[in-house]
């Protein structure tokens, strides 16, 4: 469980190349889904073609739940992107770890704050964007004082803290997962019985871990849409 992270230094910036190399791999398989799903389309989906139109339809049903499709339709493929994205970035790390020369180099992208806090500062940032864009920087201003102006430091504060809580939520569970997945293969490798002892409960955990990295996905494409929905509608 001890290890390092193989960093290096650009131009006076850290950088994880664990992290690139992951990230890289997540926009890889996503990519290769995308294709594949729209590669050769017809009237009656099959297969990836079905899948995809499904994970349209999931996201067009959230969005429809925060604000209406004609301001909504627009963040439609933001939606999709990020729905794929997380939820490959939340189970990279669940088949196995990959450790060469001392450092940690095959994981969860997600398992990492420095990932899931950027993620979480582009969406806050981008809900921002979209405020002033749709609604103007004067109106955007007024939603600050709505309904008392002396809430204005608390609605700064809650910028820091949605940015914070968006992060954390999705970074926690999914370094949480890995590590017990972890613990559970040191037992497994210890002896004989500590295999016998820890193949059923691991078996176990990847299928929850599944079924966690996705509904980790669902909670941040839907936390992500809501917070967009209070920038860009006039009546929160």
């Amino acid at each position: 469980m001890n290890h390092g992270n193989p960093n290096f230094n650009l131009f006076g910036i850290v950088f994880n190349a664990s992290n690139i190399l992951m990230l890289f791999v997540t926009c890889l398989i996503v990519f290769l889904i995308a294709v594949s799903a729209t590669r050769r389309m017809q009237m009656k989906p099959t297969g990836m073609q079905n899948f995809m139109e499904w994970v349209m339809d999931f996201v067009k049903g959230i969005i429809k739940n925060n604000m209406d499709w004609k301001t909504g339709g627009r963040f439609h493929i933001l939606g999709i992107t990020l729905l794929m994205f997380v939820f490959v970035a939340n189970v990279l790390g669940l088949p196995f770890a990959i450790y060469w020369d001392g450092y940690l180099w095959w994981k969860s992208p997600t398992a990492d704050p420095t990932v899931t806090l950027t993620l979480a500062s582009l969406v806050v940032i981008l809900s921002h964007y979209y405020g002033i864009k749709l609604l103007g920087f004067k109106e955007y201003g007024k939603g600050y004082f709505k309904p008392m102006p002396f809430l204005f430091p608390l609605k700064i504060i809650e910028e820091f803290a949605n940015t914070l809580t968006l992060g954390l939520r999705l970074y926690g569970n999914i370094f949480a997962g890995e590590i017990l997945i972890g613990l559970l293969a040191t037992l497994g490798a210890s002896s004989a019985v500590g295999f016998a002892g820890a193949l059923i409960p691991a078996l176990a955990w990847q299928g929850f871990s599944v079924f966690i990295g996705a509904i980790q996905a669902f909670i941040f494409v839907m936390l992500t849409m809501v917070y967009i929905s209070h920038k860009v509608s006039t009546d929160h």
